[in-house]
């Protein structure tokens, strides 16, 4: 499949859920279906593996300085590191208000290397875990009085 055809949300998605490598597979997965999502303008769609790489080694000291919240970035980092430098890749990037989902696929986009999603920093990653109700608050734990020992300062 040449780079400039486009991949559906739908079939990103599935090809994210399919990838064993991607830990969070699933919450990126909800990410790509979620009508809000859109894909972004990507002159740079092919890229190579070491470039990657080196792209994403570099984001990672990013978000960990600036606070990024990002899943799935360790799982990309070892993908990259184990394909050969020159192994051709497409990138896909999928952006919903401060969240950004990039997708590395392989040249033919059949397989998922990696994908992390992220946010701006200070922003949380959106949860979409199921609707859980909410725990009922906790009562704080009563601190058992205990009699204060009497001192002798004369013995």
């Amino acid at each position: 499949m040449p780079v400039s055809q486009k991949i559906s949300k739908q079939t990103l998605a599935d090809l994210v859920l399919a990838a064993g490598s991607v830990p969070e597979r699933a919450a990126i997965a909800a990410f790509l279906r979620d009508e809000a999502t859109a894909f972004a303008s990507n002159p740079f769609a092919a890229t190579k593996a070491g470039s990657a790489r080196h792209t994403w080694s570099g984001q990672a000291f990013e978000f960990r300085v600036m606070g990024v919240a990002a899943a799935g970035l360790p799982g990309l980092l070892e993908a990259v590191a184990a394909l050969p430098p020159a192994e051709p890749l497409v990138q896909e990037i999928v952006r919903s208000g401060p969240h950004t989902c990039c997708v590395l696929l392989d040249s033919g986009r059949t397989r998922v290397v990696g994908a992390v999603l992220y946010a701006k920093p200070g922003i949380p990653l959106p949860d979409f875990s199921p609707a859980v109700p909410p725990a009922p608050p906790a009562r704080p734990a009563r601190r058992a009085r205990v009699p204060a020992a009497q001192l002798d300062l004369f013995a």
